[in-house]
């Protein structure tokens, strides 16, 4: 059971690093871009192409990633979403609009990445890294894991200390309240939004990065298939909330890890679907979600 809690906990961590984006930019500025998953791929290939050609490091490898995945990212940003923010009738239509043009952009470094590598899976193959194994009392935790959990514990507490007590943050947080008010108040909701992106998607990368060196290898659609899990994470934590995304998490990995354990794999990606159907029943908010009041 041990060995069980190290694994969902290394899991977790990275479910958690993956979907911290998707949290923020969902939380502070409306934004749900699906697009996400194709960053965290695209990201990591890039990055193993790079390697291809000069040894690098896991320090280096994942700075090299989580840039290229905040640069594409702002990117998107910058030519899609923005534009679409600027021309809709009102924010509903802007959300449903910049969703349906996230999954649409999303398939782009999918395809790019499956006609590169015929669909093969591409890992850092020549990178100076090695991984060890650490055993603890009959436990084992990978080096790859113990910075996995290292990166998603500091980066949780950084970005929630960032949002909760600096000027940046607490203008994003406004605007996930108020945007039109915030505007007023002289928050610059357009650069505030770039630089929310950018930290999204260079956490995207990040997580590509740190999973490729876990599992030895990704496949071009290995973004997509965890969007569906970061999906159930955000709304069984509650929308916004980093110590919800966490929590979100961690169950999730657990509770797969466990069914991996004793029914086989074939019921695993069952246990986000059920996540989410469970939630939206019991508590539409989230485990940390607030309630919307609306006055009239």
């Amino acid at each position: 059971m041990s060995q069980l809690m190290i694994d969902a906990a290394v899991l977790g961590s990275i479910y958690l690093l993956f979907c911290l984006g998707m949290s923020i930019s969902w939380g502070t500025i409306d934004i749900l871009n699906f697009a996400h998953g194709g960053i965290f791929m695209f990201s990591a290939f890039v990055a193993s192409q790079i390697v291809s050609h000069v040894e690098l490091g896991l320090v280096a490898i994942c700075v090299i990633s989580a840039v290229v995945g905040a640069t594409v990212s702002a990117a998107i940003d910058v030519l899609a979403f923005q534009p679409i923010l600027r021309r809709a009738k009102n924010q509903r239509t802007a959300e449903l609009q910049i969703l349906i043009g996230g999954i649409g952009i999303g398939t782009i470094p999918v395809a790019i990445v499956q006609v590169y590598t015929l669909s093969e899976p591409f890992g850092f193959l020549h990178s100076s890294y090695e991984t060890t194994v650490h055993t603890f009392g009959g436990m084992r935790l990978s080096s790859t894991g113990l910075v996995v959990l290292g990166c998603a514990l500091v980066l949780t507490v950084s970005i929630s200390y960032w949002l909760k007590n600096t000027s940046h943050g607490l203008a994003l947080r406004a605007i996930g309240v108020d945007p039109e008010t915030a505007e007023l108040m002289g928050v610059k909701r357009r650069q505030l939004s770039l630089l929310t992106m950018a930290i999204s998607g260079g956490l995207a990368g990040l997580a590509g990065a740190l999973l490729t060196f876990n599992l030895g290898a990704i496949t071009a659609e290995s973004g997509e298939t965890l969007l569906i899990k970061a999906f159930a994470i955000i709304i069984l934590g509650g929308v916004g909330s980093t110590g919800g995304a966490a929590l979100g998490a961690m169950i999730l990995a657990f509770s797969e890890v466990l069914v991996l354990r004793y029914t086989g794999g074939g019921w695993v990606d069952a246990v986000g679907f059920g996540l989410i159907l469970a939630v939206l029943l019991l508590r539409p908010q989230g485990i940390f979600g607030k309630k919307e009041v609306r006055r009239v």
